[in-house]
């Protein structure tokens, strides 16, 4: 009997022992899962305030790094450029800076081309990065999208070139029929023929320097900031005056047609321009004894309705290829045809920017020996004023570009102008 008490004893003393331990067990383990590790204070640092609000505003896309390059804080620019993928960041020379930079606490600025990301036409992504000490253990990287404003840089450039060129052909001209003059003094058939070329080329020259202020002014001015409604009557009549002495002269008949008592609002000044560059090149460009027709009519669209003026020719047209490009300033069709002509290579440019900034666009369908047809679509004037209205600034980039593509031919409207019965010669 004592026996099999002291066994009792000791089984109740050992699971007495036995709890003890499993709960000094668990309140050590539970001890340790609360402390915080050094893996979770690497991968898990806190932004100083103000931080995180500072970057959901910037401009730049922001990524914040920690000592152990993880990714801890990234806008949505830096994911859409491909800066940071599965976590961390995918650039290595930004990385690299990051680096340096946590060592020795300098701030580094550079400038990288980097590759496009799944557009597989190799084209260069051109970004500026900034890299600065976030605290005593985080690196902040901000990274602006440089490609737009190179691209603009590179128009600029491309401008300058051809305007110089464009310049310094008239300029170099009348430099040396003048020293002709000089040296033809005695012979005036030889000074009336050297004259004549001369007036020729400062009438191109004149033209030029018109057609770059007249770009300028579409490109930098609010065409809607003195709008008005203006009738597409009046401006198809001064577009056909505008030409008649050329179209004359090629004994090229004018016929104006289709609906009539129509209105655009918008700049006058440059609507006049715009139809009267579309008038001009299709006299220019077409051969003798041929007819260019003017058609107006109102489209329904989204929005509101919309007008379209068509200036259809019976020239030689225009090829696919040279469709893509005709809205370029300076590009020409055929050069030795525009300097017989005096053209400059701006007009479509002009038209271009004009429809933009009223809110349309202008496109072309053209068959080579059938003839084009150049059409300018804009609003209305009762919806372009509402919306003008609603909207004072109007981007003329923000407008629809010009779909020079357009492989069907255009309604009837556009031709029958040129079997119109009302015919101006």
């Amino acid at each position: 009997m004592d026996v099999n008490a002291a066994v009792a004893a000791a089984a109740a003393i050992a699971g007495v022992l036995t709890g003890v331990i499993a709960m000094l067990a668990f309140r050590w383990s539970e001890r340790d899962q609360a402390r915080p590790t050094r893996t979770s204070l690497h991968t898990d640092p806190v932004l100083p305030p103000g931080v995180d609000t500072v970057l959901s505003v910037l401009r730049s896309s922001a990524v914040v790094l920690d000592e152990a390059d993880a990714v801890v804080k990234a806008s949505s620019a830096a994911y859409a450029l491909g800066l940071v993928r599965g976590g961390r960041l995918s650039v290595e020379p930004m990385l690299q800076m990051a680096r340096d930079t946590r060592r020795d606490g300098e701030i580094r600025q550079v400038e990288l081309d980097l590759p496009r990301r799944g557009t597989g036409r190799g084209e260069a992504l051109a970004v500026s990065a900034r890299v600065a000490p976030l605290g005593s253990r985080l690196v902040l990287l901000l990274v602006e999208d440089l490609t737009e404003a190179r691209r603009i840089e590179a128009v600029r450039r491309d401008f300058v070139a051809n305007v110089s060129h464009e310049l310094k052909t008239p300029v170099g001209a009348l430099s040396l029929l003048s020293e002709a003059v000089m040296d033809a003094s005695d012979d005036p058939e030889a000074v009336e023929r050297f004259a004549g070329r001369m007036q020729i080329e400062a009438t191109r020259l004149t033209n030029l320097v018109q057609e770059l202020i007249d770009l300028s002014r579409v490109q930098n001015d609010d065409p809607l900031e003195d709008a008005e409604p203006v009738r597409v009557d009046e401006l198809v009549a001064e577009a056909i005056d505008r030409c008649r002495h050329a179209a004359g002269t090629k004994q090229i008949t004018m016929a104006a047609g289709g609906t009539a008592d129509l209105s655009i609002w918008g700049n006058r000044g440059q609507l006049a321009a715009a139809l009267g560059n579309l008038v001009e090149n299709a006299v220019n460009y077409s051969p003798a004894r041929t007819r260019v027709g003017i058609a107006a009519r109102r489209v329904p669209a989204p929005g509101g309705d919309h007008i379209e003026i068509a200036v259809t020719d019976q020239g030689i047209g225009i090829s696919d290829k040279d469709k893509e490009r005709i809205f370029e300033r300076f590009y020409r069709v055929d050069p030795a045809r525009s300097r017989a002509t005096g053209g400059t290579g701006l007009g479509l440019a002009i038209v271009k920017h004009v429809a933009a900034s009223h809110g349309g666009e202008v496109t072309v369908w053209s068959s080579e020996g059938q003839g084009s047809t150049f059409t300018l679509r804009l609003p209305e004037a009762g919806a372009a004023r509402d919306r003008a209205q609603q909207h004072p600034v109007l981007d003329a980039e923000a407008g629809r570009p010009a779909d020079p593509s357009h492989d069907t031919p255009p309604e009837s409207a556009a031709y029958q102008t040129l079997s119109a019965p009302e015919v101006l010669p």
